[in-house]
């Protein structure tokens, strides 16, 4: 049974000051956090977000990724498996979870290394649980995910390609289900920037309905809605071009998300779901004023204590 929270919309305001932070978490060490970031992002899209979490004294390191690092995934295009739809992550993605790996070497050898927290922005979540699966989690308490698409699209629809050409169909049958534990806990969220709509057919679809993987629901949270910001939709160019990548991920238009992950799309089922109105997908594009992303400020204030628990 999935967990899950709708949030109600954030007050975009200037936070408090870094001192009081600071000052409130000097003499508490918290774990550190790693920073997986999202594809086609480098590390320095990060450095606010490095900057926000050590403010509240989470000792922070971030993948070392550039946005020329991505192209390493053309490899993948002389494998069959990926003109197949059956790709897996390993070894076209080795190299990013090489990456990761240095990345949490790093933070173990904090002062407060021990145990750790992943924070995966995009496909950086769905990357981190490849990299727990073989890797190891033991020195993993907390998986928090930030707009990432978890579950693959589903099969059969037309006008629906399956973007990571079997990666997530991967993950989803390989990598472990989430948890919600003591020991280990997943947090999932997404954002509930902007709705959707089909490309040509201007009648709405039940924006409540479940979407379905081979006759089975996603998850309890698809149906976990703020009714309040669900209820009309103008329908623009915006909108349906966002649908249309929204399609592309869990096979509908019609359905609220980030601006680029469906909402349904960012939750796991046995993990704790939650929804923050407002939210953009990310940081390239982001305005922490006008278009806040999950790692502004005003937001990481919503989740920040996750970390620190």
């Amino acid at each position: 049974m999935a967990l899950a929270l709708a949030l109600p919309p954030l007050n975009f305001k200037p936070q408090c000051s870094s001192t009081s932070s600071s000052s409130s978490s000097s003499s508490t060490n918290y774990r550190p956090a790693v920073i997986l970031p999202g594809l086609g992002n480098n590390t320095g899209d990060y450095k606010k977000l490095e900057l926000t979490l050590q403010e509240y004294g989470v000792p922070t390191v971030v993948a070392k990724v550039s946005r020329i690092d991505w192209l390493r995934n053309a490899a993948g295009l002389v494998d069959p498996s990926y003109w197949k739809g059956t790709l897996q992550p390993r070894p076209v993605l080795d190299w990013y979870l090489k990456r990761v790996d240095d990345a949490v070497q790093e933070a173990k050898e904090l002062p407060q290394g021990g145990k750790l927290s992943l924070i995966g922005h995009s496909a950086g979540g769905w990357l981190a649980r490849v990299y727990m699966e073989e890797f190891g989690l033991s020195h993993i308490s907390l998986l928090l995910t930030l707009g990432t698409p978890h579950l693959p699209p589903p099969k059969g629809l037309p006008g629906v390609i399956d973007q990571t050409r079997g990666l997530l169909y991967y993950v989803e049958k390989h990598c472990k289900k989430a948890v919600y534990t003591p020991e280990l806990k997943y947090v999932c969220i997404a954002g509930r920037y902007l709705q959707g709509a089909p490309l040509f057919n201007d009648s709405k679809m039940d924006v409540d309905s479940v979407i379905t993987i081979d006759d089975q629901p996603i998850s309890d949270v698809a149906v976990v809605k703020n009714k309040t910001d669900s209820t009309s939709v103008s329908i623009t160019f915006r909108t349906r071009f966002v649908g249309q990548g929204y399609k592309q991920v869990c096979g509908q238009a019609d359905v609220w998300g980030d601006g680029v992950v469906p909402e349904v799309s960012a939750h796991l089922d046995g993990a704790l779901n939650i929804s923050l109105d407002g939210v953009y997908h990310s940081p390239v594009g982001s305005d922490d004023e006008s278009r806040p992303w999950y790692g502004s400020p005003a937001v990481v204030e919503q989740w920040i204590h996750h970390l620190l628990s």
